[in-house]
């Protein structure tokens, strides 16, 4: 009896928009603050509902460009005749990708939008991302799906929204998406892979290998001539000798198009003349050629060239000059005009006034709606502003465009979605002025706020790892300036622990939840209904731990206190109520949680009435408590009519319609009712590919599951096409890479092992491994449990020395991630003590076992079914090592335990049999040892049959030991 086998599993990874869902049917889904946030299982929000991509068909052309193009565009006509000539040439299915590469300021960005401008007739859709990193990239085809369907993607998170974009990219060929400033191919490349029947343009500093069969342009400076007509076209100064000046201009400039074009603005602003200006640009020999901000010569050019300019915006117009300051703290992306101002009338017309300016100077791009300032245009105001030693005023300028955004910020981050869209396009802004260096103290906590506040929409939005870095640093300025036992230190000790739960990282989160506790207890008391929350969010991280012994008395007293506060009949008691019977039934105790589930079913149906979703979500709880008890046949009333409720509220064709089919189904199979089972999973299956169309990940998910129906009852050969199909689905849709990815190839690779063709599971399980590893880091949780596969794979090969060598890896990242006492540490501790005995060295195993034993117990209770498997496996390595009379009382014990249970697990307690007979046959004690053969042949026919594999292998076990004691039969 061993453990680490790979399990077909539902893919966690893709929620749909809106839904706050949490892991298991009873644990709790904990809040940041310690005020109105609710813990365990609760529908707080119906699923949005995006249309079928493939439904959805513009009346008219689909154009989404930054800005229009220059009209003055020169020195570029071969450039821009090779680009329309590789994609004007090709259509079809496949995506052809261009990628246009060279130094920043070349041009590239302006090549991309005259071609979109210019060919947008040719195409149903032309879509402009920025994709300078992959949030951008997600942010960018989010917006897509916006623009298609505005009502219905309103509360859409971010990746919900770009997934379908996608599937309406592949469902409406004919479209042109342009991939501007790309920094890694790789943040592409899964984009790029499941797109089809269109064209990708791609601008990029890199001249790198891109991914597939992208054709490569590289774009250099202007030519001289060229230079100097882009100067004096937009100068306006054309007179005969202007020429020569022009041409002595861009030789200073380097014939870099982006500074060639700012620096004709300018002169056309100022109304001075070229020779002017070129005495003003030899006045600025070349500080800035010495240093480079962003690392390349364009920088050194567009410093010195904005040193002029600022230098007469201080004089002319020092509040645009000012306000150039401040839109450099913000990131080179567009940036909110109704940001800018702080929400004053009068500071907003004046800031209206010197946006003005610096549009007509081209330092910034203006639309009515937003402000881009390029990204080398930022960087030399701030060299600029470093370099001449004016400190005040870069500090003033932090502060404004901190307060600024402090002020743009929407309230209920979590639950409010109308502010989401604002959100969306202020969180790169938080990004840039949190990288800021440290202002005062009233700056840095209003910094603090920020940042949390961000936390929290970036949490809702599924993006754990940089919600996680905001709640880190508001954390640290918290406790710096209000003091280590402030509240509003709890608060964000809160949202920090929140996401290293997220992240798998329970055991970090542990004493950050503990000491938030503390904190709260303090001014508020024991009884504080806040502290029943906080100590609802220590229950589910002991919980995550596998603690659950230690987590139960903590949700015990957040009953007893919510009670005594808000009453009996409060909806909050009934949600505890029914995480706490969760975790009775997780303990093996389902007797005990079964009337905590029914009075919480009584306060909720008093409390919402008898149809609302929460009912039905209580009415799923109490069915797996009687399905626990062996009740299976009362699961099936209370399933059914949970199905209703969910279907009179959500419709009978949604997406939450299907997920309680998937549980009536389940209930018919322990029923042994196959055949009643199977058309509810088509069902279930049914209704998300027409919700959501048959490229859905949802659809993956269902598949899935039909897939591991039919694995259950031995129909692999059934199995293996579907899982074959929910996996290629989850690649189009999020890429090659996802985490989705890796547990859809984990599901694959069990459906092989199930066929015994674990040549083709080992490669399946390896470039899981390898996306675990790139995701998550190598020493997450998971990567354990994907070791633990490979090595099991391994094994089965007769690879034991490799499996060895997984699995000590395995169990160190374990021991570190999740600490020593963890019950997945003590499955991988199993696992390597029988690949030791594989070795030969069951000695060294049998220690192994013990401790696996003792976490076992310590973390589940005495009675538990893991408990029978730690015993059997420690008395089977005792049997090996001669030892039978240590192994006796082990199976003797674990046969009490496996025999007491409410659904008796009959093969193992056939195997507890037969190694009980073991253990008295090496005893040479014959009666004892047929007396339990005796009882394990008259448990596997009852249970099997007299004909079942099993059955058979156990008769012959006892005609052997008939003919060892010279018994005849």
């Amino acid at each position: 009896m061993t453990d680490g086998d790979a399990r077909v599993e539902r893919r966690a990874g893709y929620m749909p928009a809106g839904h706050v869902r949490t892991s298991g049917d009873r644990s709790p889904g904990i809040g940041v603050n310690f005020g109105s946030v609710r813990t365990g299982d609760e529908i707080t929000r119906a699923a949005v509902s995006l249309p079928a991509p493939e439904s959805v068909r513009p009346v008219a052309r689909v154009v989404g460009l930054p800005r229009p193009a220059t009209r003055v565009f020169v020195g570029r006509h071969d450039d821009y005749r090779r680009l329309e000539q590789v994609l004007a040439a090709a259509a079809g299915t496949v995506v052809v990708t261009q990628a246009v590469y060279g130094m920043g300021g070349v041009g590239k960005s302006e090549l991309a939008l005259q071609y979109a401008d210019r060919a947008r007739e040719r195409y149903r859709a032309v879509w402009w991302v920025t994709a300078e990193n992959p949030q951008q990239v997600e942010a960018g085809l989010a917006g897509l799906t916006r623009h298609l369907v505005q009502d219905a993607a309103r509360a859409a998170t971010t990746e919900d929204a770009a997934a379908w974009a996608v599937g309406w990219l592949r469902a409406h060929p004919e479209w042109l998406l342009v991939l501007d400033n790309v920094t890694d191919p790789a943040h592409v490349a899964g984009l790029l892979g499941c797109l089809e029947g269109g064209h990708a343009l791609i601008t990029s500093r890199r001249d790198v290998r891109w991914p597939g069969t992208t054709r490569t342009l590289q774009l250099g400076l202007l030519d001289p001539e060229a230079a100097a007509e882009l100067i004096t076209t937009i100068s306006g100064q054309t007179a005969a000798g202007d020429r020569e000046t022009a041409s002595a201009i861009a030789e200073e400039l380097g014939y870099l198009p982006l500074a060639l074009d700012q620096a004709a603005a300018y002169i056309r602003q100022t109304r001075i003349t070229l020779g002017r200006y070129l005495g003003l640009l030899q006045r600025y020999p070349g500080r800035y050629y010495a240093k480079s901000a962003d690392g390349d010569k364009a920088q050194a050019t567009i410093a010195r060239l904005w040193d002029i300019t600022l230098e007469a915006l201080n004089r002319q117009a020092p509040v645009a000059a000012e306000l150039a300051l401040v839109l450099a703290q913000y990131a080179p992306a567009d940036i909110p005009r109704l940001m800018l101002g702080g929400g004053d009338e009068e500071t907003t017309e004046a800031v209206d006034e010197a946006l003005g300016v610096l549009a007509s100077h081209s330092m910034i791009d203006l639309t009515d709606e937003a402000v881009a300032m390029h990204r080398l245009t930022r960087a030399a105001v701030l060299s600029r502003s470093e370099d001449t030693g004016e400190e005040h005023a870069l500090g003033a300028a932090r502060d404004l465009a901190l307060d600024w955004l402090h002020s743009a910020i929407p309230d209920n981050a979590e639950s409010d979605v109308t502010g989401w869209p604002t959100w969306r396009s202020l969180i790169v802004h938080v990004e840039a002025v949190a990288a800021l260096p440290a202002s005062p103290s009233r700056s840095s906590e209003r910094l603090g706020s920020v940042l949390h506040e961000a936390g929290l929409f970036l949490n809702v939005q599924g993006e754990y790892q940089r919600a996680n870095s905001m709640f880190a640093t508001a954390t640290a300025i918290a406790e710096s300036t209000l003091g280590p036992g402030h509240p509003e230190v709890a608060i964000r000790l809160g949202g920090l622990a929140m996401t290293l739960r997220r992240l798998g990282r329970a055991a970090e989160a542990l004493p950050l939840f503990e000491r938030a506790l503390a904190i709260f207890e303090g001014p508020l008391g024991s009884a504080h209904p806040n502290v029943a929350v906080g100590l609802g969010n220590l229950a589910s991280t002991y919980s995550d731990l596998g603690r659950t012994a230690e987590a139960l008395p903590l949700l015990e007293r957040a009953v007893v206190i919510t009670e005594a506060a808000l009453g009996p009949a409060h909806p909050n008691v009934a949600t505890l109520l029914s995480n706490l019977a969760g975790m009775y039934r997780e303990l093996g105790r389902a007797a005990e949680a079964l009337p905590l589930l029914e009075r919480a079913l009584a306060v909720s149906e008093a409390a919402f009435g008898p149809a609302h979703p929460m009912v039905a979500t209580l009415l799923r709880n109490l069915a797996a408590t009687h399905r626990a008890l062996g009740r299976t046949a009362e699961t099936l009333p209370l399933q059914r009519r949970a199905l209703a409720i969910v279907e009179a509220a959500f419709g009978p064709d949604r997406p939450a319609v299907a997920d309680h089919l998937a549980d009536l189904a389940v209930t018919h199979l322990d029923l042994g009712q196959a055949a009643a089972a199977l058309p509810l999973l088509d069902r279930a299956l049914d209704i998300a590919e027409a919700a959501l169309g048959s490229d859905h990940p949802t659809v993956a998910d269902q598949l899935a599951s039909l897939a591991a129906t039919h694995l259950s009852l031995g129909q692999a050969t059934a199995a293996l096409p579907l899982l074959k199909r929910a996996l290629t689905i989850i690649e189009a849709v999020l890429g090659p890479d996802d985490l989705a990815v890796a547990i859809g190839l984990g599901n694959l690779a069990a459906a092989h092992r199930y066929l015994g063709q674990t040549a083709d599971e080992l490669p399946l399980l390896e470039r899981a491994l390898c996306i675990f590893e790139a995701v998550l880091g190598p020493d997450h949780p998971d990567i354990a449990r994907g070791l633990g596969n490979l090595a099991a794979a391994h094994r089965v090969l007769g690879h034991v020395s490799e499996a060895q060598s997984l699995l000590e890896r395995a169990l160190a990242i374990a021991e570190g991630a999740l600490g020593p006492d963890d019950p997945d540490v003590a499955t991988l501790l199993s696992n390597l003590a029988t690949t030791y005995k594989d070795l030969g060295r069951a000695v060294e195993a049998l220690s192994l076992l013990e401790r696996a034993l003792a976490i076992a117990e310590a973390a589940l209770g005495p009675d538990h079914p893991t408990v029978v498997m730690r015993l059997g496996n420690l008395a089977d390595t005792h049997l090996d090592l001669g030892q039978a009379a240590a192994a006796l009382p082990l199976l003797e014990r674990a046969l009490a335990i496996a025999e007491a249970a409410p659904r008796p697990d009959h093969l193992t307690v056939v195997r507890l049999l037969s190694d009980l007979a073991t253990a008295h046959r090496d005893l040479r004690r014959a009666a004892e040892a047929l007396a339990a053969i005796a009882r394990a042949e008259e448990r596997a026919s009852a249970a099997f049959g007299a004909q079942h594999p099993t059955t058979r292998s156990v008769r012959e076990y006892a005609d052997d030991l008939k003919d060892l004691f010279g018994v005849p039969d």
